[in-house]
């Protein structure tokens, strides 16, 4: 399997196991003063702007899916693993990961379980994803359209600087029989000796123009964290940070200052201890949302709803238990 494969190559590749144990117990860095606070995820917003507005604004500025595709979650078994870290702390990240998955409503793997998504830390992120690229082309680009964010965007994964990488696979696949709908080059059933042999064969169940069985789903994440640049921060903020890119489709460039999330802890280690209302808001709404719109602008709509209805939920949550979901 590509992802045993990854782990075996990436302990090798990365050196010395790093002193994790600065994880444990950070050294908090402050961040600069910004002149706009971050928005917490309420009714009204003192902006002025409503909520629907908001969260769409939030959808566009973070979901990234691949080039013409539809926004992917994992609908099959997650099973996380981490390497390179001291026992205890990569069981904490592998353990945190699982249960946000598992409160999503994500079947998540047992122990001794094949990973699919593999967090792997190392003192040079950089060179670490420059070798694994170059050595196995086809674990991170597949070949097949829409499996993942392009060449450009493999570049930047390698090139960045940034604490935290990612790089994701996903499939087209039949919603009703979890088939995938698209070939992977090289790939062929039967014999071989025909061209049909060569191309999936999905059974459609209903004709319509406004739904879709064809839906995206997650079958690889590959996380590389850089730990030296990861110093500042605790370890529920290392792993929630890991939770959500890794289980949505997460746009690394994007600005989310203006929002309380967790994707601002490298800016505003204090902003956000752990997984906020607006992270958890959009989590849950990707993941209730069936995505059978035929048009992507509509599946998006089905999203940002399903994060209104989440949204609801949390609040109602927060209401009945000061001790829920942070703001």
């Amino acid at each position: 399997m590509i992802a045993v494969w990854l782990a075996g190559v990436l302990l090798a590749s990365s050196g010395a196991s790093p002193n994790i144990e600065r994880l444990g117990t950070p050294t908090v860095q402050q961040a600069p003063a910004s002149p706009d606070p971050a928005v917490e995820l309420e009714d009204v917003v003192v902006t002025g702007r409503p909520l629907d507005t908001m969260i769409r604004n939030f959808v566009s500025e973070v979901a990234e899916p691949n080039r013409r595709r539809g926004l992917a979650r994992w609908d099959n078994r997650v099973c996380v693993g981490v390497v390179n870290l001291r026992p205890d702390a990569a069981q904490y990240i592998a353990d945190r990961v699982s249960t946000v998955a598992g409160d999503l409503g994500i079947d998540v793997g047992q122990p001794g379980c094949t990973p699919n998504v593999l967090v792997v830390a190392t003192t040079d992120g950089g060179a670490l994803a420059e070798a694994l690229v170059e050595e196995r082309p086809r674990a991170f680009r597949l070949g097949g359209s829409g499996m993942d964010r392009g060449g450009d965007a493999l570049e930047d994964f390698v090139e960045t600087d940034r604490p935290v990488r990612w790089w994701q696979v996903s499939f087209p696949v039949d919603s009703d029989s979890g088939q995938r709908a698209v070939r992977i080059p090289g790939e062929c059933v039967g014999s071989c000796d025909d061209v049909t042999d060569f191309a999936p064969v999905i059974r459609v169940t209903g004709i319509s123009r406004l739904r879709s069985q064809i839906i995206d789903r997650l079958s690889r994440t590959v996380v590389i964290v850089d730990v030296d640049q990861v110093q500042g921060l605790s370890a529920l903020q290392l792993a929630d940070y890991i939770a959500m890119v890794s289980l949505a489709q997460i746009n690394p460039d994007a600005d989310t200052s203006g929002y309380a999330s967790i994707l601002n802890v490298f800016d505003d280690p204090d902003g956000s201890t752990s997984l906020t209302s607006w992270d958890l808001a959009f989590l849950g709404g990707l993941y209730a949302a069936k995505r059978t719109a035929a048009a992507q602008i509509a599946r998006r709509g089905e999203i940002v709803d399903a994060i209104h209805r989440e949204h609801g939920r949390l609040r109602g949550d927060q209401s009945g238990d000061d001790a829920g979901v942070q703001d």
